[in-house]
């Protein structure tokens, strides 16, 4: 499990890491300068004789602000325009699915039970969940982790089979099955407010206080005891018993206390890991297409249609 975690833990620090890089190389960049005066000046007798209808209204002083306010609208609208009503459509480096976190969501309608439950089938089986456990698949037989399940192609698709469980089950019973149960929303509500300290302070707070379906603080009890009962059904149904491996080598069985502990500690501390990563992932997603912003503001205004020839005499 160990190995399992790190994984994890280290996956989620690279993606941080490369649009922490990708934000930096924006940010060394200028943008074009706009046209100068005397380029403005070098006009056509007949551009500046445009009718005043025809002519665009000129530009507010205050440009800048409108379109940061209009950048953070959109975001607070494309927040909830997931496939679900009151999800979003975002992913985590623009390839994980983190359907259920809101962007200054404010307080909007609970989801029902069959919400919850297509929500986190979306997100659970989305195309890009394959290969992604097929590359913790891969970790776990470079380390011979579940030494039981042997190599080869034969004990890769076991271990395949193991990390996929893992993460069906885990996902379903923390987002779908205690929170319907319990009348708990699974959403992550994303503040933009306060420097990184008080945010992650705040991320990981949820882990251990959430809204109910009410609009309430609660006790996250779906997290917890979700991820308890996963570490549960993981453990003692499906990951490998004892073996012998050719004498004298004997692998002990998973099915102990000892490994449900360790994994029910793993499932929450990558959660923990993952809802801190949420929290400050549209600030990085802001400042790596900063660039993008500023070369195309907002929307193009409607383009002026030209000037009416005049006759010479």
């Amino acid at each position: 499990m160990f190995i399992k975690f790190a994984a994890r833990l280290t996956a989620w620090v690279a993606i941080a890491g490369m649009f922490s890089l990708l934000c930096n190389a924006q940010q060394t960049t200028t943008p074009p300068a706009s046209d100068s005066p005397a380029q403005a000046q070098s006009q056509s007798p007949a551009q500046s004789q445009t009718p005043p209808s025809a002519q665009p209204a000129p530009a507010a002083k205050d440009k800048p602000a409108d379109v940061d306010k209009d950048k953070k609208q959109k975001d607070q609208t494309t927040s909830t325009q997931g496939k679900v009503p009151g999800t979003s459509s975002d992913r985590l480096g623009g390839i994980l699915p983190n359907f259920l976190t809101l962007e200054n969501g404010g307080h909007p309608p609970p989801l029902t039970w069959k919400q919850k439950y297509h929500a986190v089938a979306l997100g659970t089986f989305d195309p890009v969940q394959y290969p992604w456990w097929g590359f913790l698949s891969a970790l776990d037989q470079a380390a011979n982790s579940d030494a039981q399940l042997g190599q080869g192609l034969k004990g890769y698709a076991k271990r395949y089979g193991l990390v996929a469980g893992d993460g069906i089950v885990e996902n379903f019973m923390v987002q779908a099955v205690f929170p319907s149960v319990l009348h708990q929303d699974p959403r992550f509500f994303q503040t933009s407010d306060g420097g990184f300290v008080h945010r992650a302070g705040y991320a990981i707070s949820t882990m251990v206080i959430t809204r109910g379906d009410s609009g309430h603080k609660q006790f996250n009890a779906s997290e917890i005891f979700g991820a308890g009962f996963a570490a549960a059904i993981s453990t003692y149904s499906y990951h490998p018993k004892a073996a012998h491996l050719g004498t004298p080598q004997y692998i002990a069985s998973d099915r102990t206390f000892m490994n449900f502990a360790s994994t029910w500690g793993t499932q929450v501390s990558l959660d923990t890991a993952t809802i801190v990563v949420k929290e400050f992932w549209p600030d990085i997603r802001r400042k790596v297409f900063r660039k993008h912003d500023q070369v195309n503001p907002a929307s193009p205004s409607p383009s002026t249609p030209p000037a009416p020839a005049t006759s010479k005499p």
